[in-house]
C-alpha cells in the first residue's frame, strides 16, 4: 500500500462511478484487517504508529468511495474539475425554479402526507441526479457536467435535511 495512492488505487477498484457496494465494504474489512495497529503489537510502537495512519487513511477512503455523491465529487477533482460549491453557483434556470418550487411546497407543507410526498419527489430526483453522474463521469467522461450535477446534488442534500428538520417541527 501507497499512501500516495488515490482512493481507488487503494481500494484495487477501477476508477469509475458505478462501484458495487457490498465488494466495497469487503475490500475495507479486508484492509482494515491488513492495517490493524494490534497486528503490529509485536513490532513497536513506530509500527503501531503507521498502522494506525494506514487505518485512517483506509477509512478515509472508504468514506468517500461509499456515499455516491462524494465519490462522484472526488472523481470530479481527481480529473481536474474541482467542484468548488462555495464560488461556482450557477445553475440553469430550470433547477433554480425547482428549488423556488420546493422551498415553497416545504414553507406550505402542514402535515406528514405533504412532507413524505415532498421527501419522495426530492428523492426521485436524487436518483435521477445520481444516474445521470454515472453517465456522465463514466460513459462520456464529461466532467465539466458531472461537477454541475454534484453541484446540484448537494443542493438536494441540504434541502432532504430541511425536509427532516421540518418533519421534526411539525413532530411527525
Amino acid at each position: 500500500m501507497n499512501l500516495q495512492s488515490n482512493d481507488f488505487e487503494l481500494f484495487g477498484i477501477a476508477e469509475c462511478f458505478a462501484q458495487d457496494r457490498p465488494a466495497l465494504d469487503a475490500r475495507w474489512k479486508e484492509l482494515q484487517r491488513q492495517a490493524h495497529p494490534d497486528k503490529f503489537a509485536a513490532q513497536g510502537a513506530a509500527a503501531q504508529r503507521v498502522a494506525m495512519q494506514w487505518s485512517v487513511r483506509i477509512n478515509e477512503a472508504y468514506q468517500r468511495l461509499k456515499e455516491p455523491l462524494r465519490r462522484a465529487a472526488y472523481l470530479c477533482e481527481l480529473r481536474g474539475t474541482p467542484i468548488q460549491a462555495e464560488d461556482n453557483t450557477a445553475m440553469p434556470a430550470a433547477f433554480l425554479m425547482q428549488q423556488m418550487e420546493w422551498r415553497e411546497a416545504l414553507e406550505d407543507a402542514q402535515t406528514a402526507a405533504a412532507i413524505d410526498a415532498l421527501d419522495d419527489e426530492v428523492m426521485r430526483a436524487r436518483k435521477a441526479g445520481l444516474a445521470r453522474c454515472e453517465v456522465l463521469i463514466d460513459q462520456q467522461q464529461d466532467v465539466g457536467s458531472a461537477a454541475q450535477q454534484v453541484r446540484a446534488l448537494m443542493f438536494i442534500a441540504r434541502f432532504a435535511d430541511d425536509i427532516e428538520r421540518r418533519r421534526e417541527q411539525l413532530g411527525q
